[in-house]
């Protein structure tokens, strides 16, 4: 089975995602500029969303250079300091990767799930004794090292690290291939890149001093956007370990169908407060044997906000048309089940193909169950 997610999500002035100019970021689509947020944006928005833990009932994987700290902390007081800083960085090169010149960072970012962290730390305690004798030390790394690789290879316990994959250059046997497909968002429309002059004022300046304490130029831009994600639900099942972890995948969908309506990017957020939810949401549940859909080309044209009675509404009208002539000019049956919802009511449901208008759910509970109920009983 496959999940595909299409939203349209309309942002008012913001800097969501930077470039390295500190400015929005932006791509050429359909010979124009467009407004756009990365797909790397994208994932850690969905992952850090609270609704994403609090549905699945398991942490997040975590991705940081400081897997030392880490299991130095998960080791705790149990054994020796001195024993704990010679063994780690002789034990982490020999599974994971290369240190940096610090001794203490790895080379490159690592991407673990707690429960990772808790069953290597386990795994050396339970050799400690060897890996304390310094002549068996470097021979029993390399030991443990094989088999926690083993162990760990193909699957992982967080629901984050199984959908979106992991790959370590150093450790290809830890690598896991993503079940989600996440796509850049893309302004629907024609977007120019504008620039906010500021000042701040010294409050301490005596009142003759005239002028500002400091100024700059910030990067915005409004944009409505489409965003589009494809999920592989065998493959999730797969990384997660086995069929058995089938309620674990099934709950992973609906933590991600939850956290993609209610993940923004944070980017300068405390200056723009951009905390706009999506006006349109489509998922679609597909059968094994399909292909994937992005509707990104019913936006080819920038979409007019004066002739389509505004960004929203045209780009739902667009998106609904797309669909629809694909879904007729395939004679696609691998369509299993539809789901729509208009949380702001921009437009109306009598508005929309009798496709979409026959699938509109009322509730965010409504609209997330009418995917995962047919994918749990396996229709």
């Amino acid at each position: 089975m496959y999940i595909e997610l299409h939203l349209i999500q309309n942002f008012a002035p913001a800097n969501l995602n930077r470039d390295d100019t500190n400015n929005p970021k932006d791509c050429e689509f359909g010979g124009v500029r467009r407004a756009r947020i990365s797909s790397q944006c994208i994932k850690r928005a969905i992952r850090k969303a609270p609704v994403f833990t609090e549905t699945t009932g398991m942490e997040i994987g975590q991705r940081t250079k400081r897997v030392i700290e880490r299991l130095r902390k998960q080791i705790g007081a149990a054994k020796p300091e001195a024993e704990v800083n010679a063994i780690l960085p002789a034990f982490v090169p020999a599974f994971l990767s290369k240190m940096d010149k610090d001794g203490q960072r790895t080379a490159v970012l690592l991407y673990l799930s707690a429960t990772e962290i808790e069953g290597i730390s386990n795994k050396l305690l339970e050799n400690w004794a060897e890996l304390a004798d310094e002549k068996k030390r470097t021979a029993t790394a390399e030991r443990l090292a094989k088999e926690l690789t083993k162990e760990y290879k193909g699957r992982t316990s967080a629901p984050d690290i199984a959908l979106f994959g992991r790959m370590l250059a150093e450790k290809p046997e830890l690598n896991l291939d993503a079940a989600c497909q996440v796509a850049h968002a893309l302004s629907t429309h024609r977007v120019t890149m504008e620039m906010d002059f500021y000042t701040a004022v010294d409050d301490l300046n005596p009142d003759d001093t005239a002028g500002a304490g400091m100024m700059g130029f910030t990067g915005y831009n409004s944009a409505c956007f489409y965003r589009y994600a494809r999920i592989d639900f065998s493959q999730l099942i797969k990384n997660l370990g086995s069929d058995d972890n089938a309620d674990m995948a099934q709950r992973s969908v609906e933590a991600f169908l939850r956290a993609s309506e209610a993940a923004i990017p944070s980017g300068k957020k405390n200056s723009h407060a951009q905390e706009c939810r999506p006006s349109f949401m489509l998922a679609v549940l597909r059968s094994d044997n399909s292909a994937g859909w992005s509707l990104v080309n019913a936006f080819e044209k920038p979409v007019n906000a004066e002739s389509e009675q505004g960004l929203i509404e045209g780009s739902i009208h667009r998106l609904d048309e797309h669909f629809n002539r694909l879904q007729g000019f395939y004679d696609d049956n691998s369509v299993k089940a539809i789901a729509v919802a208009l949380p702001s009511g921009a437009v109306s449901e009598e508005s929309l193909s009798p496709t979409l208008h026959d699938a509109v759910k009322t509730t965010m509970s409504e609209w997330v169950n009418a995917i995962c109920e047919p994918l749990k009983q396996g229709r």
